[in-house]
């Protein structure tokens, strides 16, 4: 069993490293090659310039196919799998073409895994384990007003004027800025055009408690089915969503206001200018930390009155192993992979896995890769 791995940008490198260290026999595949050799050519010399014709004839049954490519390349290479009797793994959402792979790859008998980076990925983790322990629990009671949060942000260890900074292009993060939002607040939904116009501040639990600003992204709605919310379940919010520095608002109040005009092929071009300018100002120095918080909350209530709240906690930096981001998405990848090749992931698209035994394991590991992971209990219960 061979894995191909798609893409060596730099949230993909800790993962492969890892699965090449392991003994795994991968073969890696970049559009550029000799950025594939930087990154990995003292493990490997097992690599490849990315081609779908190529990957095709050396591609075998049982072989895992990873992309780590944008991703306009997710679908042609799951259905490339498929064809190939392959498994794919992606920490990308699932789109709706992804979805309708659905019934061939079951035909095939192979997994085409996806959202199992960080945000989704980890999240989703979790929020499985939360749920789980919440349905088993005395406290437990269809009639309980169920809340769920799960924030999560990349953000500067050390904070800067622009209360943000880029790890590489800023240009998805400002298409982003555009994209309408669906969530659940007191048991009715939230339909959001904007991102800063459902920015509010979340408290986070972590080891040293800090506030955050925080607001919904995509929709959050069908993740609901997904965390095996009981369809009988009296939802009062459910919110997924990404977490700010506070007086992120403030430092980015006149780039909301161009991004809500711009339009057209004019506007594209400006977004590429603003893109370049904020990256020339705010990226990344080498070598210098970033920072990920991720916070994931579950509570129930009956008549005003608690009965269940816990928060998973997750607060990681960059450190000597290089950055949190980095290794928080590409790590789970790594694990994804190894359960699909051990038959551990059942045929057909899925996300994150809520089986227990492969939840406990991947948070074990993740653990390891966080300098603080947690799960905070705010009751009794």
């Amino acid at each position: 069993m061979t894995i191909h791995w798609c893409g060596t940008g730099l949230s993909a490198i800790p993962g492969l490293r890892r699965l090449l260290e392991a003994g795994h026999d991968v073969a890696v595949w970049n559009r550029t090659p000799e950025k594939a050799a930087e990154a990995v050519g003292d493990l490997t010399t097992n690599i490849h310039a990315f081609s779908i014709p190529r990957l095709a004839e050396l591609l075998s049954p049982a072989d895992v196919v990873v992309s780590m490519l944008p991703g306009d390349w997710h679908v042609e290479l799951a259905e490339l799998a498929i064809s190939k009797g392959a498994h794919f793994v992606s920490s990308s959402y699932i789109s709706p073409e992804m979805r309708a792979l659905d019934q061939k790859a079951k035909d095939a008998g192979v997994a085409l895994v996806n959202e199992v980076g960080l945000d989704p990925g980890i999240d989703h983790l979790m929020a499985h384990a939360l749920v789980a322990e919440y349905a088993d629990s005395p406290s437990f009671d269809p009639e309980n007003e169920i809340s769920f949060l799960s924030y999560c942000g990349g953000i500067p260890k050390e904070p800067n004027p622009f209360r943000y900074k880029f790890s590489w292009s800023p240009l998805g993060v400002l298409k982003a800025l555009r994209s309408p939002s669906r969530s659940i607040r007191n048991f009715e939904t939230l339909d959001v055009s904007r991102p800063w116009d459902a920015i509010s501040t979340y408290d986070a639990p972590l080891a040293t408690p800090e506030s955050f600003e925080v607001y919904p992204n995509r929709d959050s709605l069908p993740f609901m089915e997904q965390y095996h919310f009981g369809a009988d379940w009296k939802v009062k919010t459910f919110v997924r969503g990404t977490l700010r520095l506070n007086g992120w608002s403030e430092a980015w109040a006149d780039v909301f206001k161009e991004v809500e005009t711009l339009k057209g092929p004019e506007g594209d071009a400006r977004l590429k200018e603003m893109s370049d300018q904020f990256w020339s100002e705010n990226a990344y120095d080498e070598g210098e930390p970033d920072r990920v918080v991720l916070c994931v909350d579950l509570k129930a209530e009956r008549d005003g009155v608690t009965k269940w709240h816990k928060t998973y906690v997750m607060d990681a930096w960059g450190d000597e192993r290089g950055s949190a981001m980095a290794r928080l998405v590409s790590y789970p990848v790594s694990y994804a992979i190894e359960a699909a090749m051990n038959g551990k992931i059942a045929p057909g698209v899925s996300a994150a896995p809520s089986a227990p035994q492969l939840v406990d394991s991947w948070m074990g590991k993740i653990a390891s890769l966080a300098q603080h992971l947690e799960v905070v209990s705010h009751t009794s219960s």
